[in-house]
């Protein structure tokens, strides 16, 4: 809801910061720079996933976000899962709800050899997504991999063990798990305000890692994400690419804001902000709403 001035409240959406610190804390100092006070710390803060992997600093990356909310109590926060976390919390067991984790493997059986899927202690119960993470990728392939094909190395070793190593599931922090576990698929916002050409619109507000895609009912993709479920061997509104670029033509007055893609793309009210891809030379940016600011780490505001 508005203020009682009838000021429409800031709504940050973070993009992607795959395991880069200092990227994260300039980027939080400049958007403390550019709202104004009451606006930052009345906020509600989106952050879009994909917060662990390519960058070398994924706990302490975690470690800040879980201080957030007790630093800035009058913000409202909500963090998405990106496949990054999905695939994480896989190999170190903490996802929610219940699943045959053979069932996951039968659709990519066929890849397990050159993915190099994980094959160490607790494999046989763990998803299929955590086995990926945590394998090593044929580097034959020329693909230049960090470990796996998502780049897990660095989180490993931010844990301060060798990638594919099972003593991850020991090391990671009991509160780092908590987030991990705890981290949503979807998030709707009702009555949030965009400026437009036309003007000042009220729209709803959906937040998911990669999209929803566009052909399937929307309504259905949005409750299958709220329920987290971990049967499927991939999840669609997490990984995908083209199929979840545009928004489903049913919602109408509706911003479906995104990361994952390694672009920063805004078309209508479609917003993908993944400015960074997690690159080490790009800039890793958020957009304010309604202003549709981009503010970036790299911004200089002296």
């Amino acid at each position: 809801m508005t203020d009682p001035n009838n000021k429409p409240r800031t709504v940050i959406c973070v993009g992607d910061i795959h395991g880069y610190l200092t990227k994260l804390l300039n980027l939080w100092s400049n958007l403390r720079s550019q709202i104004d006070p009451d606006s930052f710390n009345t906020a509600t803060v989106i952050f879009l996933g994909d917060y662990c992997d390519r960058g070398p600093d994924t706990r302490k990356v975690i470690d800040f976000l879980i201080t957030v909310p007790k630093r800035y109590p009058n913000q409202k926060h909500v963090f998405l899962s990106g496949n990054h976390e999905l695939a994480f919390a896989a190999f170190i067991g903490v996802l929610a709800g219940e699943f045959e984790a053979k069932e996951t493997w039968k659709e990519y059986a066929d890849n397990e050899e050159i993915e190099g899927w994980y094959k160490g202690e607790g494999y046989e119960k763990m998803h299929l997504q955590g086995r990926i993470w945590g394998g090593w990728f044929d580097v034959a392939q020329g693909i230049d991999c960090k470990g796996s094909i998502f780049d897990a190395a660095p989180t490993f070793g931010s844990y301060g063990v060798s990638h594919g190593s099972s003593e991850l599931m020991k090391v990671v922090p009991e509160d780092h798990k908590k987030f991990l576990a705890d981290v949503v698929w979807v998030h709707e916002e009702d009555d949030v305000c965009i400026e437009t050409q036309e003007g000042v619109k009220r729209c709803k507000l959906i937040a998911v890692h990669a999209g929803l895609e566009k052909g399937k009912n929307a309504r259905e993709q949005l409750e299958l994400l709220k329920a987290k479920d971990v049967s499927v061997p991939q999840v669609t509104g997490l990984s995908g690419r083209k199929n979840v670029w545009d928004i489903p033509k049913e919602l109408t007055e509706t911003v479906v804001v995104s990361g994952h893609h390694g672009k920063l793309h805004i078309e209508g009210l479609r917003l993908i902000i993944d400015e960074s891809g997690g690159l080490v030379g790009n800039p890793l940016a958020a957009i304010v709403l309604p202003s549709m600011k981009i503010v970036r780490y790299t911004d200089n505001l002296s």
